[in-house]
């Protein structure tokens, strides 16, 4: 029916380019069931992050929200399921609760459901990486933009007769508008603060205050930035930092009056030497031994 669902798929594929290199990409490829209206993004990966931000922007391409979206049981989407009873990850169900759709799975052993979503990456891959060639990573860019008109306003889609762009309006029509901007859209992580004050999240460090060690926060994860919240702390840090570990000057200070003691202090700023990695642990049993 019009507006109902979209289909959604991870796919992945080897790319030789004119210069002889290779790289091994990974997409993610959305269709709307109705209109045939086709999205299809490059991803670093088939996490959960790259899963929902791929997805939001599908829904941008789209021009809204549809009432449910179908997926082929990815691990991003499901962390297990027994029968009817399905454990959800956490992350992608709090944005099916903000963007207010409802996740489908394909079922188990039912070929024809699984077809129709696999179908979608056989089109991505047959219809554009198979069929074309690219000079570098910036034309293959350039020609999937091209691509995405050409299959969703001038060719004919093969289930209607018509190109996507005639059915596109009606089913628009049906579709929800974005209730956040994909773009402003935080996703959520459960984190703990760490014995030193630091939260540590996907490889890199952010400081917080003196009394939140030790107790659970959550931290919302933007494109370019994240905010960690406690019941009684809001604070924010710059997502990618130099050398990957983001301090705020107020938090080492209150770290430091938290410690009582000489040999505490110095336990703790061992403790915070150790956090730098394998090398930190090194130097220190040298030192000590020597």
């Amino acid at each position: 029916l019009v507006g109902e669902f979209c289909q959604n798929d991870f796919g992945h594929v080897r790319v030789r380019y004119d210069d002889g290199t290779e790289e091994i990409l990974h997409f993610f490829a959305s269709r709307l069931k109705w209109s045939r209206w086709v999205y299809v993004e490059l991803v670093p990966n088939e996490q959960v992050e790259a899963l929902v931000r791929a997805l939001l922007a599908a829904f941008d391409s789209f021009g809204g929200v549809p009432l449910a979206c179908v997926f082929d049981n990815p691990k991003t989407v499901v962390i297990s399921r027994q029968g009817g009873a399905i454990q959800w990850n956490d992350t992608f169900a709090q944005a099916t609760l903000d963007y207010r759709f409802g996740p489908e799975l394909c079922t188990p052993r039912r070929g024809q459901e699984k077809g129709s979503v696999k179908n979608l990456v056989g089109f991505v891959k047959n219809g554009f990486f198979k069929v074309r060639r690219f000079h570098d990573r910036a034309d293959l860019d350039s020609q999937l933009a091209q691509w995405h008109h050409e299959v969703n306003e001038v060719r004919p889609c093969r289930a209607t007769g018509v190109p996507p762009l005639a059915r596109i309006a009606d089913e628009r029509r049906r579709l929800r508008p974005l209730p956040i901007p994909s773009a402003e859209y935080a996703l959520r992580f459960p984190v703990r603060v760490g014995p030193t004050g630091w939260v540590t999240f996907h490889g890199v460090r952010y400081s917080m205050p003196a009394e939140t060690i030790g107790i659970s926060a959550t931290l919302f994860l933007y494109r370019d930035r994240v905010r960690i919240m406690t019941d009684r702390h809001d604070v924010s840090h710059p997502r990618y930092p130099h050398n990957g570990v983001s301090t705020l000057p107020k938090h080492a200070t209150s770290a430091l009056a938290a410690v009582s003691g000489r040999r505490a202090e110095l336990y703790y700023q061992r403790q915070r030497l150790l956090e730098v990695g394998p090398s930190a642990e090194a130097f220190l049993t040298e030192l000590v031994h020597a």
